[in-house]
């Protein structure tokens, strides 16, 4: 035993701490920033609304992101989302209508021309619908992750 408390007393690591505190607070000068949990920020983005207050809209119009929340003035135009939800919307729709496609030309061979009438349209209509949440759901992704904070 005695062998034990010579080796922590001459124990390098616990030499360089130096000497302990007796007592630790934290810093209570600013108040801590609740963060919204990952999955509300992203439906909040999806559904056109602030992924930090959920009240005011991400959006201007189709696309275009506002400068900043109108409710809580979040800086929502600080998160650039650049090519990511246009990747993530034909990720989404070739899994969505990929296998229908494939099951169907297997099952009933339609000429060619059926298939272009049918799913060309289908895939524009669906992207198009997609891409506004999807790219919602990004810019709320973004803010919870803290890509739009303010550089030091």
């Amino acid at each position: 035993m005695q062998r034990n408390m010579e080796r922590a007393a001459t124990d390098p690591a616990r030499l360089r701490e130096g000497p302990q505190p007796e007592s630790w607070s934290p810093n209570r000068d600013t108040p801590p920033r609740a963060e919204v949990p990952l999955t509300t920020a992203l439906w909040r983005g999806a559904r056109n609304r602030c992924p930090v207050c959920g009240e005011g809209r991400v959006f201007q119009g189709y696309l275009r992101v506002v400068p900043e929340c109108a409710n809580c003035h979040a800086p929502l135009g600080t998160l650039r989302a650049d090519d990511a939800p246009p990747y993530f919307t034909i990720f989404l729709v070739g899994h969505l209508l990929l296998p229908p496609i494939l099951w169907i030309e297997r099952a009933y061979q339609p000429a060619m021309w059926i298939h272009m009438v049918v799913w060309l349209p289908l895939i524009a209509i669906i992207t198009t619908l997609l891409l506004r949440p999807v790219k919602g759901a990004t810019v709320g992704l973004m803010s919870r992750l803290g890509f739009g904070a303010p550089r030091d």
